[in-house]
């Protein structure tokens, strides 16, 4: 299968969360013999923070003006089983009509950004990756989020056929690694900055810094500036490429995870942290959602908390504790959310959609998908 992505970014994990993802699915798919080409447009704020200039499993095109790759798209698209679009693509007015208009097998969208989508829905705000048409032209419509954001994709937007597939970890990269000294501390947390994170990132990382004054908190990530209410006990650590997470989650015992609220309140929608942390031996200290028990068991697997002083147990707790909880993680982690588990799923749905599944039944599989687990800033993202 050739799969032709037009999206935000794969080059660079700069302030986004849609590249890690994309460069786990190249390489998944290119192990099963398929391939994935994705357009990304030259961007100056992502070349700049660019790590990665060749995707391994696929082919990188990145591009200046969309008018002067007509010739290259058009021969991508001719060739391709299916064609996507995804949420955050700069050019995705334009990119959608030449994918419908392709002979591709499957018209597909994912909507990294669901939550993000539905949100400006409600609000009456512009969508810029959603044309006028909605997504009723497309065969598949994906989406990073679950539960009730499948229904609404088709009931605010046209979804025909909508399905989530949901985010990924590739072993290769996230796997157990030695501490370092830079990233040491007692609770560490790996995320862009985004207002719609702020509260939650209070409750299970700022208080609790505040009211422990003797242990050490590491925050990691980019966008953070003087106005953040720093405490005197955060490290903090700019933008990590991939191949330093492993090493910064490790180097503490717990770390945290924040969903954006526009997400929550859709439920199923885990965040790419939560499996990285695990798939690294880590257990992760998260904020609850609804379905977040579809994809690691509660007090098992995964550690959440309402507020400060259930975060503060939390860090409290013995480290052969959190140790024994990373390792049961790590174990679901590799079982079910692997970027080749993900590769499968996402082949059987565009197989599906090629082969005219009725919507009926597609319909009826929503909500066993729906709560499966198997299965950029300022740009927007995941991260």
């Amino acid at each position: 299968m050739r799969i032709v992505v037009f999206g935000l970014t794969v080059s660079s994990t700069w302030g986004n969360g849609h590249a890690t993802l994309w460069r786990g699915l190249a390489a998944a798919l290119g192990r099963k013999g398929h391939r994935l080409e994705f357009f990304e447009k030259d961007q100056p704020w992502y070349a700049t923070h660019r790590d990665l200039d060749v995707l391994p499993g696929g082919a990188l095109h990145l591009y200046g003006r969309l008018a002067e790759e007509r010739v290259r798209i058009e021969a991508a698209l001719a060739g391709a089983d299916v064609a996507m679009v995804t949420s955050y693509c700069p050019d995705a007015a334009l990119v959608t009509e030449r994918v419908l208009d392709s002979s591709a097998r499957v018209k597909a969208f994912y909507d990294l950004d669901t939550g993000v989508t539905l949100a400006r829905l409600a609000a009456g705000e512009p969508v810029e990756w959603v044309g006028p048409g909605g997504l009723a032209g497309f065969d598949l419509v994906l989406s990073f989020t679950g539960g009730k954001a499948l229904r609404l994709l088709t009931d605010r937007l046209g979804a025909r056929n909508a399905a989530p597939l949901y985010g990924s970890v590739d072993p290769a990269v996230y796997r157990p690694a030695p501490a370092a000294a830079a990233f040491r501390g007692d609770l560490s947390y790996l995320g862009t900055f985004a207002p719609s994170r702020q509260r939650s990132l209070e409750a299970l990382f700022l208080e609790p810094a505040a009211r422990m004054p003797n242990r050490t908190f590491v925050l990691a990530g980019s966008m953070y500036d003087a106005s953040f209410p720093w405490r005197e006990n955060i490290r903090y650590v700019r933008h990590l490429e991939p191949s330093l997470h492993p090493a910064f989650f490790c180097s503490s015992p717990l770390t945290v995870n924040v969903t954006r609220a526009e997400m929550a309140a859709m439920g199923y929608c885990p965040s790419p942290r939560l499996f990285e942390a695990s798939a690294c031996g880590v257990p992760v200290l998260s904020d609850g959602f609804e379905g977040l028990d579809a994809f690691f068991t509660p007090g098992e697997e995964i550690l959440v908390a309402r507020n400060a002083d259930e975060a503060m147990h939390a860090v409290a707790l013995p480290r052969v504790a959190l140790e024994r909880m990373g390792q049961r993680a790590r174990e679901r982690a590799l079982a079910e959310h692997t970027a080749d588990a993900r590769a499968e799923e996402l082949v059987t749905l565009c197989e599906r959609a090629a082969s005219g599944v009725a919507d009926e039944e597609e319909e009826a599989l929503a909500p066993v998908r729906s709560g499966s687990g198997a299965s950029a800033e300022p740009l927007g993202g995941l991260a």
